[in-house]
């Protein structure tokens, strides 16, 4: 068994990653992110391969990452995620009948995507879950990326289902609503008792990205000029503290378009037969601290809006992120938490 896990994202903005022990008592032993060159990559997907490879070697060297395996996440708004009922079966025939069963409801054909499906609850024959399809040109582009840095992708999860780990960390009961707002994506994901029951993934360009890239860039102004024309710069490795401006209000831009669609998600999914009250709601992501996002939650969810970072949901061993690193490695850790957390 290997001694570390680690979890790595790729955004349009940089890759980061976070690194944690094996065993029953996890604690992150290294974490980082290294901003990538403008149309490297965008909602989960390479455009240049070349760019996002310098950006991860560099992320090992800066971090101290040990680990060559990771599972990799993917948060792109082209990944189908619905509800999906089906006669319950042993989980390797389930595997073989689910492309037969669901390719009607694909927007690819079968054979062009990656199938996986997270089983919720089962009454009597009939089985319930989550059912996640994935371009798989998309997948093969991101694992591509890894084979010319020696690293090995050993799964590929929804990111949302590793931001539910993380969430289930620090409220492990009640029906709890986890939402990332990141730069262009938001993901929202309610867990019932630690169990993802609902999922969306909305488009929520709160244009904040060129800042954000300013900031990352400017973080560690002893890089050297053909590295940070490669990759951009290094804002937080296992014992050092990102440096430069962290967001706050970004220019005054309203943030309630992105409210409103909160709002009509989270009405949607109680509207649902049988669903359950929220009872709090976990905020995380660079974009919860944009000016009036946390305050339109709290006035409009129903529910206590609770912010999280990093050092909130797990033991470190050296240094705690800060600002946005800190909000945005929370998805990133649960990934490299893995399924069986």
């Amino acid at each position: 068994m290997a001694a570390t896990h680690v979890g790595v994202e790729i955004t349009e903005e940089s890759v980061r990653a976070v690194e944690v022990s094996a065993g029953r008592s996890p604690r992150v032993v290294a974490f980082g992110e290294v901003a990538l060159p403008p149309d490297a990559a965008k909602d989960s997907e390479i455009i240049d391969e070349g760019a996002v490879a310098v950006a991860l070697r560099q992320l090992w060297t800066t971090a101290r990452i040990k680990g060559r395996s990771v599972t990799l996440g993917i948060a792109s708004r082209r990944v189908l995620v619905r509800e999906y009922s089906t006669a319950a079966m042993p989980p390797e025939l389930l595997r073989k009948a689910l492309p037969f069963q669901v390719q009607d409801l694909l927007p690819v054909p079968v054979s062009q995507a990656v199938l996986d499906y997270y089983p919720t609850s089962q009454q009597g024959e009939q089985l319930h879950g989550l059912l996640v399809a994935a371009v798989a040109d998309t997948v093969e582009q991101l694992i591509a990326a890894f084979t010319r840095t020696k690293l090995r992708v050993q799964a590929v999860d929804l990111t949302a289902f590793g931001l539910a780990r993380a969430g289930r960390v620090v409220a492990p009961q009640g029906t709890v609503a986890v939402i990332h707002v990141g730069d262009h994506t938001t993901q929202i994901v309610i867990m019932r008792d630690g169990i993802p029951e609902f999922v969306r993934i909305l488009p929520a360009d709160l244009e904040t990205a060129a800042v954000r890239r300013r900031s990352l860039i400017a973080s560690d102004e002893s890089m050297t000029a053909p590295a940070a024309e490669l990759a951009g710069s290094v804002v937080g490795s296992a014992g050092v503290l990102p440096r430069g401006a962290l967001r706050g209000d970004v220019g005054g831009r309203p943030s309630a378009d992105l409210i409103a669609r909160l709002r009509s998600t989270l009405s949607f999914y109680l509207n649902r037969p049988g669903a359950a009250q929220i009872q709090q709601v976990l905020l995380t992501g660079a974009g919860a601290m944009v000016e009036g996002v946390q305050a339109g939650l709290n006035e409009h969810a129903g529910a206590p809006v609770r912010v999280i970072g990093l050092p909130e949901v797990i033991a470190m061993r050296e240094s705690a992120p800060t600002g946005e690193l800190a909000l945005n490695l929370v998805s990133t850790l649960g990934l490299a938490l893995g399924k069986d957390s």
